[in-house]
């Protein structure tokens, strides 16, 4: 069974996300936008699937069911596929760094502008490339 309203709830609040990302930019969290684009860009992927009645399971990197759910996705976003899939992974990688650190990291210090510069376009990107895709009938 299928809620139908979740995924267009999920896709709305990846956008009020992208919107708290622009704040981080601006406070020069640099750690928190990386760990925020990359629940952004999760929730959003999650909303893609669940739109086209892909049962979504509880991780963080839905990549694989991109990959073997292809055809089920909308056509508009087929294409997209492969970047969408490079995305999630490389943001996955820095999902607990970015956030807990370790004892030899400090995230505050680890992370650049560069670095959430480059997470926020991808989650810019991820977010409008779904975003059309559910849009079109």
């Amino acid at each position: 069974m299928f809620n139908d309203s979740l995924a267009m709830d999920y896709l709305k609040r990846a956008g009020h996300r992208l919107k708290a990302l622009e704040v981080l930019m601006e406070e020069q969290s640099w750690a928190d936008v990386v760990r925020e684009a990359q629940e952004l860009v999760e929730i959003t992927l999650k909303a893609l699937l669940r739109a086209a009645r892909i049962e979504v399971p509880r991780v963080h990197d839905v990549s694989p069911l991109l990959e073997q759910n292809r055809e089920m996705l909308p056509p508009g976003i087929r294409p997209r596929v492969e970047e969408l899939v490079r995305i999630s992974r490389f943001l996955r990688r820095d999902r607990e760094l970015a956030f807990y650190g370790s004892e030899d990291l400090t995230p505050s210090d680890f992370y650049t502008r560069e670095d959430a510069a480059t997470a926020l376009g991808y989650a810019r990107l991820v977010h409008g490339e779904v975003f059309k895709a559910m849009s079109k009938p």
